[in-house]
């Protein structure tokens, strides 16, 4: 016959099980968001083999990067082929945008646009948010084939490379691709930030994501994939909002990765 657990017996095995539950919890956590980190850099892989896949049988010729939006009340319509990715991921509330995109025929997935680490939601035309996860947490740098946006201060367009072989400075292994983004910032499906030859302030345009243990991941036009860690941790506060002194290290790593030059 079994004898029956003493009130202390019972309160000594809950005690092991917190004392077991505090220590495992934390590890699963950060296990949880390792493999998080993990898959982000495998999509921007494939991701980054769709842009490479592209420009080989194109002449040599960059994927399409402008901003084209189509949203409730926009007058912008999406194009076949206009952009390696359409529409705003903050308010697409389909995966059409991505299907039309002039990448897509490389990798028919929809989850590779879209950071496992990413728990932002998509709005409505009033900015209410709603439940449904958002499908992309990546947009295309400004300097590749990007939209020319015009400076009618210089009378000038931001610099872009048209085409891989022109991509020396920075070098492919610099040159930044694929860019996890912050989500309060991702409006369109291009990355951009003030270069010297547009005006050199600065600012943010577009914020980098924080989501992966303080740092984003990005892929670069010589084929690689890695996490950046930040000095400063990414907080949005405001549209082109100015770099303060201690987080000039993390704007300059980044603008490196751009074109400055026309």
């Amino acid at each position: 016959m079994f004898k029956a657990f003493t009130l202390v017996e019972l309160l000594v095995v809950i005690a092991i099980t917190a004392v077991l539950a505090a220590l495992l919890i934390p590890s699963l956590s950060r296990g949880k968001a390792k493999a998080a980190d993990v898959m982000c850099l495998s999509n921007l892989k494939q991701l980054q083999t769709c842009w490479q896949l592209y420009t080989m049988g194109n002449d040599d010729r960059l994927a399409p990067n402008n901003s084209v939006v189509a949203v409730p009340g926009s007058t912008n319509s999406l194009t076949a082929s206009a952009s390696w990715c359409a529409g705003s991921p903050r308010h697409d509330s389909s995966t059409i945008s991505i299907e039309m995109g002039v990448l897509f025929t490389y990798n028919r997935s929809v989850g590779i646009y879209r950071c496992p680490a990413d728990k932002s939601t998509i709005e409505d035309k009033a900015g209410n948010l709603l439940p449904q996860p958002r499908n992309r947490s990546y947009n295309l740098s400004q300097s590749l084939n990007g939209f020319p946006e015009y400076d009618p201060v210089m009378r000038d367009y931001i610099p872009t490379f048209k085409k891989l072989a022109l991509i020396t400075e920075p070098d492919p292994v610099n040159c930044l691709v694929f860019v996890d983004e912050h989500a309060d910032t991702m409006y369109d499906a291009l990355f951009g930030m003030p270069t010297d030859h547009y005006d050199g302030s600065q600012t943010w345009w577009d914020l980098p994501a924080n989501r992966h243990s303080q740092g984003a991941n990005f892929s670069f036009a010589d084929g690689h994939v890695e996490r950046l860690k930040w000095e400063i941790p990414k907080t949005f506060r405001y549209w082109v909002q100015s770099v303060p002194p201690e987080e000039l290290p993390d704007w300059n790593r980044v603008k490196a990765g751009l074109k400055q030059k026309m």
